[in-house]
């Protein structure tokens, strides 16, 4: 069936007018846009039951899913009609754009919940380590761009796999051999490790005497001095001397991110973990309008002077606004890759060890309660089970002595390893379980190794989480991970990797469905920010914000999940606006 493949012959879409107008409801001169000829899914049913079951009402039988309506019609920044072609026609007017679709599926516009925006900008002019397995072709890369680089100025690169490469890392060596004259640094896939040379180590003053932060690490050579490689709350000892980038230069960086993830099917991010410079950057960009797509604000609980700005002006509470500060991100252990992430019980391959968590790692716990108490959602970053239950603690302590602090719809980013008692709390407690997809079939190597064949079963355990009434959110955490939706999607129904690996998937039992899939990344998100009434859905009244895809994952899920890998992003629209189309 030609909707289960790409659909090559969908381009160019027909185009029969172009103008826009301002109001929610269609004038004199029509609506603004009608996507016609669609398979719009619109989620606008029943929640499925949490082994997945699809409800009653949703559009599915015994011979599978099939689309709920065939067009939408767009007035301002508002939705004005779902149904059939013939009906959205009739909003037509001179000033109407009508784009016939060719069988694209529409869904609810992509939200990715936990991102960070500004390094994806700047990720794009950094050497690309991604995929790389060898410390020598991660050098050979380095110093193909030192060939273009003048002398002396900094050489940034990022993408090697801290968690892959853990029981061979990298030194100073071979690096400083390479690349002598420039200082470079190499962060890692999800930035709990950093590799320098002899320059870079030169630049930022770095000796054996050196402090070295609580929860951080910096490995010496055999000569006592720094080797190069740093580990987690360490990292910053280098990355601390590049110099900063002028505020023109964040929000260029800030504004190709944005534009990545619009092109990309994104019509909203969760940045996390924002400091004041980012901050200022966004509300520059928002002041000018030049935000290509919505933001929802995290500031880094680790930024003092920003938390006590926002702790007496308080949350905002505009959801239509482009930019929305109502979270705080807090960092609570470090990751499980490097072996930060603070385990109940020894690494299974490193006795004695258990890892790094709350003041050890810069965890200001009455800094956070302060803020839970002045109306922001907590969104805490833990890792290991360890790391998951004291986090849990810490949300149930506050909300003991102050119940209204219940409500603000708390997140656990990451809640990778869990003890079987916690992926209860989760759900008990209201929490929100925000969640990637493609960290599980990246870590699959190596995770088992960390943890061992019992604890493994608490770990990135989506449906367990779900039958224990948690609310889930799915993301990326980019660019630690490839933010492809096509990705995201395949892990979270597949368990494998993109190579289709392994047979059956990676404790299968854990997986979604393809509903569950969608929702995480659409009307799950706009809960996990308050936004559950204006967007997620396709419904008359909502926001204008969907995604167009050249692929039906709905259908696909059960005849050829693979070719869910093959998918590609045909139009985002954002606030009734395309801000891109193939």
């Amino acid at each position: 069936m030609q909707y289960l493949k790409r659909l090559s012959g969908l381009l160019p879409f027909v185009f029969l007018a172009a103008c826009s107008t301002d109001t929610n409801e269609p004038g004199a001169d029509g609506a603004n846009l009608i996507l016609t000829n669609a398979r719009v899914y619109t989620l606008d049913w029943s929640e499925p039951a949490l082994d997945g079951t699809p409800s009653r009402g949703a559009p599915y039988d015994d011979k599978g899913w099939r689309p709920d309506a065939e067009a939408v019609v767009v007035s301002g920044g508002n939705i004005t009609f779902v149904g059939n072609s013939t009906d959205a026609l009739k909003f037509q007017g001179p000033a109407t754009r009508v784009i016939d679709l060719a069988g694209a599926t529409l869904i609810p516009g992509l939200v990715d919940s936990h991102t960070h925006v500004f390094e994806l900008g700047t990720n794009l002019e950094r050497v690309n380590l991604i995929d790389v397995s060898t410390e020598e072709e991660a050098v050979a890369r380095v110093a193909e761009r030192a060939k273009s680089v003048p002398k002396g100025e900094w050489i940034l690169g990022a993408g090697w796999d801290e968690g892959a490469w853990a029981n061979h890392y990298p030194d100073k060596v071979l690096l400083s051999a390479a690349v002598p004259d420039h200082p470079v640094f190499l962060a890692s896939l999800h930035g709990f490790a950093g590799w320098a040379n002899q320059m870079a180590l030169d630049e930022a003053g770095l000796s054996a005497t050196t402090p070295v932060p609580a929860g951080g690490e910096m490995r010496l050579g055999a000569d006592g001095q720094p080797n190069g490689l740093f580990l987690n709350r360490g990292v910053p000892l280098v990355r601390s001397a590049i110099p900063e980038p002028s505020q023109d230069e964040l929000m260029e960086r800030v504004l190709a991110g944005l534009n990545q993830m619009a092109k990309d099917g994104y019509v909203t991010v969760h940045d996390a973990g924002l400091d004041s410079r980012e901050m200022a950057a966004l509300e520059q960009l928002e002041a000018e309008n030049r935000l290509p797509i919505r933001v929802y604000a995290m500031l880094s609980l680790r930024d003092e002077e920003l938390m006590r700005k926002w702790l007496e002006k308080g949350p905002d509470t505009d959801n239509d606004s482009f930019l929305v500060t109502r979270t705080v991100k807090a960092y609570y252990d470090g990751a499980l890759g490097s072996r930060g992430a603070r385990l109940l019980y020894d690494y299974s391959d490193a006795p004695g060890h258990r890892g790094v968590s709350g003041d050890a790692y810069g965890f200001n716990q009455a800094l956070n309660a302060e803020a839970m108490k002045r109306g922001f959602q907590i969104a805490i970053h833990a890792i290991g089970d360890a790391g998951n239950r004291e986090s849990i603690d810490i949300l149930e302590t506050v909300f003991n002595s102050d119940p209204a602090t219940r409500k603000n719809r708390h997140r656990i980013e990451h809640a990778q390893v869990m003890h079987p008692d916690d992926l209860v709390r989760v759900g008990k407690l209201g929490l929100i379980a925000s969640m990637e997809p493609p960290h599980a079939v990246e870590d699959k190597t190596w995770a088992e190794d960390r943890v061992g064949p019992e604890r493994i079963l608490g770990a990135y355990a989506w449906r367990t989480l779900r039958q224990n009434g948690a609310a889930l959110t799915f993301n990326s955490d980019n660019p630690g991970s490839d933010h492809s939706i096509f990705y995201g999607m395949h892990a979270a129904i597949t368990r494998k990797d993109k190579d289709q690996q392994p047979e059956g998937g990676w404790y299968p039992e854990q997986s979604m469905t393809a509903e569950e899939t969608v929702r995480g990344y659409t009307n799950w998100s706009a809960y996990a920010s308050f936004r559950e009434d204006e967007t997620g859905i396709i419904e008359k009244g909502r926001w204008a914000d969907l995604t167009v895809m050249d692929i039906d994952p709905f259908l696909l899920a059960t005849e050829s999940p693979g070719d869910i890998l093959s998918g590609r992003i045909l139009m985002t629209v954002v606030n009734g606006k395309i801000v891109f189309e193939r």
